[in-house]
């Protein structure tokens, strides 16, 4: 044969697989409709185990790991399509509306100048900023009600995630209310009279360091890390030591010191995202963005198929997290945000279908970047 007989071959065949799968997915059909007038539960483990086993056994020498896959993503697929088509969500998420024009009070880490501050009056102009040292403090101002919401960095484009800000999401109860993106355009900053052949130390975020790593090894330069990039440069300008701090050139100012370099980040693209915590479910009129946190068991495969729900569900998929958990088997949670919003039924199958499969899933908020 040539290839373009070979390749009619295949043509023939996938026709036919495509036949057998149609057929496949009207009998699932089916058995949605039993389970459902039966009360009983889409995921069956035990049911799809078995599958699988026969699979293996039947699978041509060789062939045991490929048709495993297929026959795990054709159930994945049926499954996704029960709960779409005939499972009826559990109730609508209550939720309270914001507006982000008349929120109260906001924690964020820092002072005056900080990129934090940036990102509060980037989502809300009139909101009354309380400044707290650590990002742990934020977060106990949210879930003590000493202030309606707070302001976290979460991702910078060039630094990767902010590792505090994960820590600290492990060990909160919090939901995302909103986001944004700030410009980050760091500077090198001093007392008036330093120079920068004269400073012993710069201090900043490790974030700033690590945003800012090519400018201090060309330079020489001796880092510390700081709680934060704003709070260094406070720490700077009451240091009688010739010490540097990187921030932005607003906080520099604020603070009264003399700007040394400026644009000294690796990247002129450099922006961080922040989020919007809240205590309670706050979600605004176009939230585009549904955040989740999950666990996944430690089975072959178990983050391709979680990956086959989003697709079969024509849900885009923005960002994927994992961090570990502090177990003996290097356990992971994973963070993941997607785009959709809770009043869409194919969101809240897919969810529902999360929950019920997986040990650990939370829903962390449905926002939109301002």
């Amino acid at each position: 044969m040539d290839l373009n007989e070979l390749r009619e071959e295949i043509n023939i065949i996938d026709d036919e697989i495509l036949k057998l799968f149609q057929k496949r997915m009207d009998i699932s059909r089916e058995v949605a409709a039993y389970k459902m007038k039966n009360g009983l539960e889409v995921f069956q483990s035990a049911r799809e185990k078995e599958i699988i086993k026969k699979v293996r056994e039947k699978a041509p020498e060789g062939l045991e790991n490929g048709a495993e896959v297929l026959f795990n993503t054709i159930m994945d697929i049926s499954k996704s399509r029960q709960y779409q088509e005939f499972f009826p969500v559990t109730g609508e998420m209550k939720y309270n509306s914001i507006d982000f024009d008349r929120i109260g009070k906001i924690a964020c880490p820092g002072t005056y100048g900080s990129y934090s501050q940036i990102a509060c009056k980037q989502i809300s102009p009139n909101a009354h900023i309380e400044f707290y040292n650590t990002f742990d403090e934020v977060f106990d101002a949210v879930i003590t009600e000493k202030c309606d919401f707070g302001i976290l960095p979460i991702q910078n484009s060039t630094a990767g995630s902010v590792t505090q800000t994960y820590e600290l999401m492990k060990h909160y109860n919090f939901f995302i209310a909103g986001g944004t993106r700030v410009k980050v355009d760091h500077c090198l900053a001093a007392r008036k009279g330093i120079d920068i052949r004269d400073i012993k130390t710069v201090l900043s975020h490790e974030q700033g360091l690590m945003q800012c790593s090519e400018f201090l090894k060309k330079n020489s330069l001796t880092t510390q890390e700081y709680v934060n990039t704003a709070l260094a440069a406070g720490f700077v300008r009451d240091s009688s030591e010739p010490y540097a701090a990187i921030c932005s050139e607003e906080c520099a100012e604020e603070m009264g010191l003399n700007i040394i370099s400026r644009g000294i980040g690796n990247s002129s693209e450099n922006y961080t995202r922040f989020i919007l915590i809240s205590k309670d479910i706050f979600i605004a009129d176009g939230a585009n963005i549904i955040s989740v946190s999950l666990s996944l068991p430690h089975s072959r495969s178990a983050l391709y198929r979680l990956l086959t729900k989003f697709s079969v569900s024509g849900l885009n998929l923005l960002r994927l997290e994992n961090k570990p958990i502090a177990t003996k088997d290097f356990d992971v949670v994973f963070y993941l945000d997607f785009e959709g919003n809770v009043k869409n039924r194919e969101v809240l199958s897919l969810m529902s279908e999360l929950e019920s499969e997986l040990g650990y899933f939370k829903f962390l908020g449905n926002f939109k970047e301002m």
